[in-house]
């Protein structure tokens, strides 16, 4: 890991490693969501869905309510909090939160399970994600390479 953390700090100017950070965090958050809806839906593990009072609250709220707070910070944070990772981090956990939902969000009904297009739909997410990360981290990534080539 020391030589991944070296490549990101040294090849990646401060606006692609808030990217990286961003695609990874959406990447990761979007999967362990995934995970955790389908263990859910199917009665396992410790987790359940959060109805205070027999409301369901989606996970998109809590998505709108961080990139919210990204763009608040935005708006009015210090400088050095703009490129601050934790940004980065919180854009990208919101934006997957969001997303996930996005049928519920565009038809206000809970379509979340429909079998039509349901598995499609996560593929394409985690592919974007991938590609998003994998072109934000080119130049960390063919450094990575050329260490790997020049030790085997």
């Amino acid at each position: 890991m020391p030589a991944v953390a070296a490549a990101f700090h040294q090849e990646l100017h401060p606006a692609r490693q808030s990217a990286v950070l961003s695609w990874l965090a959406f990447g990761t958050t979007f999967g362990a969501v995934r995970a955790i809806t389908y263990s859910i839906r199917h009665g396992r593990g410790p987790l359940h869905d959060l109805t205070p009072g027999g409301l369901h609250l989606h996970h998109y709220l809590w998505g709108i309510g961080m990139v919210s707070g990204v763009g608040g910070v935005a708006l009015r944070g210090a400088d050095r909090a703009h490129r601050h990772p934790a940004m980065a981090i919180a854009y990208g956990v919101g934006m997957a939160l969001i997303v996930d939902e996005f049928a519920l969000l565009l038809d206000l009904r809970d379509v979340y399970w429909a079998k039509q297009g349901r598995w499609s739909v996560d593929l394409g997410v985690g592919l974007i994600a991938a590609a998003g990360l994998v072109l934000e981290g080119q130049p960390m990534l063919r450094r990575l390479r050329r260490e790997r080539r020049s030790i085997g």
